[in-house]
């Protein structure tokens, strides 16, 4: 965090502060553009000018880059998707110590979330005003020269800023943080997709699988899909269409890579990284709202609400990038059809959200309810229930079977066993294991009730309640500043 603020720092120095930025930035033309701005006969003439709403967060609904019907609504979809139901993110709820300490956890989360306008947006409005022949280029040619893509190259306004303005040392240690970031999301994407294998694909496989070969399990898991994006990466490594830059983002869609080996250049990140989620996420948060908020949606609605969702969004996903997106300066080559071109994907969003919520709320009501025995607790209305709930889909009994397994396991002597077996177990984590004690059914439900507690203490609520509150009022402020 503090390289990223020496960073910041710099950059405002650079530019002369907070009001010179926004003022130099309306003003950080291409030479391409400035020396072609009389010239008819040159196309690229009205290029690389930083358009008029650049301070404004509400623009015009048909606006090609984020209209105010699509930031409101679509993103929305998108972050509560993202943000209460993704893998990575549950996980660290589900971690928590108690509902407080995970209250906690997402309001500090939210209270983070204002950095990015500092530490991603006004970099990137500051290096485009240092370095707008580049950054900024308006000409293809000019783009491909400065960056390897003729779309654009916004991509590489953060690293083009940091090794323009920071010191040697400074360099290197930003860049190494930067690689950090993204080695921490990576291990957290294949830490989620290991657990998800394990848990909801082996276990039903093998029902009756001990801790120590799920343990196993889990490694292998994991390590394959680092070998998977390896093998992806060295495939699209020599592709032209890829840009070092952009094969970073990549990784995180690693099956989509085959596709996009032969697209045509994506000119700025963070509006690809959007429009992939407006076309896959909806369906998930549509599902996520009505099982939090509707009893009567059940598994039926959402299995096939969701692979409605999923048919409609692959399908605009596939089409869309068929196409070739014509650079400024080249609209009337745009064969693009209208439902792609003038249907933006933020909006698309929206579309989609609604056809999965009708989808599955026509199914499950053309469907079997879900008998209220097996609802307690697990929608918003009755999360206060006392009453016991039956497990819908109750698994084995894996209890005493996992008890042996693990008795024989911390009986072994570890220093006796083979120097093969021991190096086995020492690669896999498993090399000694503590005898756990056994409990009974009452001590076992004791331990469930106090783990599945929502229970706060007043004081606590209070104060996450109110940081709850000022986190919104500074949300709206910022909104109301920026509109």
């Amino acid at each position: 965090m503090n390289s990223f603020t020496s960073s910041i720092i710099v950059g405002f120095i650079e530019v002369g502060g907070y009001e010179a930025m926004i003022q130099k930035y309306f003003a950080s033309f291409p030479d391409t553009t400035i020396n072609n701005m009389g010239n008819s006969s040159y196309k690229y003439a009205k290029c690389g000018i930083p358009p008029d709403n650049a301070m404004h967060l509400f623009r015009s609904a048909e606006d090609g880059s984020l209209p105010w019907p699509g930031i409101m609504f679509g993103l929305t979809i998108s972050a509560v998707w993202y943000w209460c139901s993704d893998q990575v993110i549950v996980q660290r709820a589900l971690a928590a110590k108690n509902l407080s300490h995970a209250k906690a956890g997402t309001i500090l989360a939210g209270y983070l979330k204002f950095l990015p306008l500092w530490i991603m947006v006004f970099p990137g409005m500051i290096s485009r005003i240092l370095y707008r022949d580049s950054v900024g280029c308006a000409d293809p040619d000019v783009c491909e020269e400065a960056c390897g893509s003729r779309a654009g190259c916004s991509n590489i306004a953060f690293p083009k800023l940091v090794l323009g303005i920071m010191p040697t040392g400074l360099k290197g240690l930003m860049l190494a943080v930067m690689m950090s970031a993204l080695i921490s999301s990576l291990t957290s994407i294949f830490n989620s997709s290991s657990t998800l294998f394990t848990i909801d694909i082996w276990l039903r496989i093998r029902n009756q699988a001990s801790d120590v070969e799920l343990m196993i399990v889990g490694s292998c898991s994991f390590y394959f899909t680092q070998d998977a994006v390896k093998i992806f990466t060295r495939l699209t490594k020599g592709s032209p269409s890829l840009p070092r830059i952009r094969k970073l983002e990549y990784l995180n869609n690693i099956f989509f890579l085959p596709i996009f080996i032969f697209a045509e250049n994506i000119s700025e990140l963070f509006h690809y990284i959007q429009a992939i989620t407006s076309f896959l996420a909806p369906p998930v948060c549509a599902i996520y709202v009505l099982a939090v908020f509707w009893k009567r949606t059940n598994e039926q609605g959402a299995f096939w609400g969701l692979m409605i969702g999923l048919v409609v969004g692959l399908t605009r996903f596939i089409w869309e990038y068929a196409y070739t997106v014509p650079p400024c300066g080249e609209e009337a080559d745009d064969n693009r059809p209208d439902i792609i071109s003038k249907v933006h994907y933020l909006h698309f969003g929206i579309i989609l959200f609604g056809i999965s919520f009708i989808a599955t709320i026509i199914i499950s009501l053309l469907t079997k309810p879900i008998p209220d025995k097996h609802l307690h607790r697990l929608t918003f209305w009755n999360r206060y229930s006392t009453e016991e709930r039956e497990d819908l889909d109750a698994e084995p009994d894996r209890s005493s079977h996992h008890e042996t397994k693990l008795d024989q396991f911390a009986e072994e002597d570890f220093d006796s066993l083979p120097c093969y077996t021991r190096a086995f177990r020492w690669i896999c984590g498993i090399e000694k294991m503590e005898q756990a004690p056994h409990l009974s059914e009452e001590e076992k439900k004791a331990i469930e009730a106090k783990q599945n507690s929502i229970h706060e203490t007043k004081t606590w609520r209070y104060i996450l309640n109110i940081n709850a509150v000022v986190l919104m009022t500074l949300a709206v402020f910022l909104w109301g500043f920026y509109a």
